[in-house]
């Protein structure tokens, strides 16, 4: 054995049958097996901080904790591994310096995708775009962001309201629910387009209901019917949205709004549309509009106020002639005869 690997030289090159194999020496085999037990090492630490937050951040009060302790041991993770790395392969600076510069200028050139996906990553941790939980449009994909990796933020899909139904991609749920796809987006989305946030300074929408009655109806009981049910289930919101709203003008230059339920008229060639307009939570708006319909409706077929639908007027319609025709006559007969002898 001996006379087929040899250490050879000052260096201790490795030589394999009498061929020199460039790079391949006693020492560089050390550096390798130093390298693997430091990965090994931080790695095990990094699952064993990781799986001792999961045992005291338990719950969904710490959600949000539980994400950013584990962004933390990513990190962390990560810089120990590029130091120790480094540390043990160029501990010459000169070497390190040169290696360096190519590999940025590799990376500059060829992961252009990659590199800015990263930095957004950092953007995102250190600034206010989004956090876990949050419920976000980003890339074209609506949701809840459920995890966030150093090249890609995982969203949990929601469905689209009727009036953005056709936006792609093309939706099966008509609502601001859960669709069950799960979709990665990269992070450099942040650079080139807008991420919409439903939750993180205001974690409040407004919503409309529309009604349309015909200008004969009750048009002062329908909007009483309306604003009764508006305020039966959103008071509670609406007080709490206040407070918010507050602390966002503090932060903003936010002008103020009007948190109560409000009508608004608007005429049509065929009815009078009334629109509840309320603040909801930016979760749920679904089971509200579904609450406040089912009391709508009752309320109308009590109040004797019907739901308009589009009516038409024909004018113009031309005279219609009838022509008496003998010969018709004649013929219609003989076919019946001729029927009743057979």
């Amino acid at each position: 054995m001996s006379g087929i690997i040899r250490l050879v030289g000052e260096n201790r090159a490795v030589e394999i049958l009498g061929v020199k194999l460039v790079g391949f020496n006693a020492e560089n085999a050390k550096k390798l097996v130093f390298t693997v037990v430091l990965v090994l090492i931080i790695v095990l630490i990094a699952r064993g901080l990781n799986f001792f937050l999961r045992r005291v951040l338990r719950g969904s009060d710490h959600e949000r904790l539980q994400f950013w302790s584990r962004q933390a041991v990513h990190l962390i993770t990560a810089v120990l591994l590029i130091l120790g790395i480094l540390s043990t392969w160029f501990d010459d600076p000169t070497r390190l310096a040169t290696a360096m510069g190519l590999v940025s200028a590799g990376l500059a050139f060829a992961l252009q995708k990659v590199v800015t996906a990263i930095a957004g990553y950092f953007v995102i941790l250190r600034g206010r775009t989004f956090n876990v939980g949050d419920r976000i449009t980003m890339g074209g994909v609506r949701g809840d962001v459920i995890g966030l990796g150093f090249m890609q933020t995982t969203i949990m899909e929601m469905g689209q309201p009727p009036p953005v139904q056709s936006a792609e991609p093309a939706m099966w749920v008509q609502s601001r629910q859960y669709t069950g796809r799960i979709v990665t987006v990269s992070n450099d989305k942040i650079f080139d387009q807008p991420v919409y946030n439903y939750t993180r300074d205001f974690p409040y929408l407004w919503e409309e209901i529309s009604l349309p009655i015909s200008y004969r109806a009750d048009r002062d009981r329908a909007e009483t019917i309306l604003l009764q049910a508006a305020a039966h289930h959103t008071v509670a919101i609406a007080q709490l949205s206040e407070e918010a709203l507050r602390e966002m003008q503090r932060r903003y230059f936010v002008k103020p709004s009007e948190m109560e339920p409000k009508v608004y008229y608007r005429m049509t060639d065929n009815w009078l549309e009334l629109t509840v307009r309320f603040i909801v939570e930016d979760h749920g708006i679904r089971r509200v509009k579904d609450a406040m319909s089912r009391e709508i409706l009752p309320a109308l077929e009590k109040g004797g106020i019907g739901i308009a639908s589009a009516t038409f007027e024909i004018v113009g319609l031309p005279p219609l002639r009838f022509h008496d025709d003998p010969a018709a006559k004649l013929s219609n007969s003989a076919t019946g005869q001729n029927n009743a002898a057979n």
